[in-house]
């Protein structure tokens, strides 16, 4: 299935200049889901790892499906005050200001190994800034894989030294 053919490029979303790739258009059609959910996993078997780790949202749409094909634990990693529990942070930059991403204080124990699973790759920002809390919970993070990956923006310098890949790549 060529999953190229079911994202949809949105012209100067969320604002002028910018050209979005927009997933929904594969979400709402069941055979490009599975696809790309078998296509993450598929990256994936063969591994030794406890956890997959995904941020909201649409790393929980990924990640979720792909932990349970491969029998694994899913950890939510979300904004501050989304979570329910005692929480860790880590805060870091961005292009246009800073954020702030929350994991429960138990969620990944010292020496589990991690694989994160997400929708996008652009800037690495948020991913770097996911790998950091890993870290400093005691995990190893020993994978990420994303759906698309945006090449120009350059998210793999960020990541240097980890094992990425991207199943689609503009």
């Amino acid at each position: 299935m060529d999953l190229h053919a079911l994202i949809r490029d949105v012209k100067d979303f969320p604002k002028e200049g910018i050209l979005f790739k927009d997933i929904t258009t594969l979400l709402q059609n069941g055979e490009g889901l599975v696809a790309s959910v078998d296509e993450i996993a598929s990256h994936l078997e063969g591994m030794e790892f406890d956890l997959v780790v995904g941020p909201e949202s649409r790393g929980f749409i990924f990640g979720v499906p792909t932990a349970y094909k491969l029998g694994k634990g899913f950890i939510p990693v979300r904004k501050p005050g989304k979570l329910p529990y005692q929480c860790v942070s880590q805060s870091y930059d961005l292009e246009y200001g800073s954020s702030t991403i929350e994991m429960h204080i138990d969620a990944i124990k010292p020496g589990q190994k991690v694989v994160i699973v997400d929708d996008l790759l652009a800037t690495g920002g948020t991913t770097k800034a996911m790998i950091d809390l890993i870290e400093k919970m005691g995990g190893e993070v020993v994978k990420a894989v994303f759906l698309i990956e945006l090449k120009d923006l350059n998210g793999r310098e960020l990541l240097k030294g980890y094992n990425i890949e991207s199943i689609l790549q503009y």
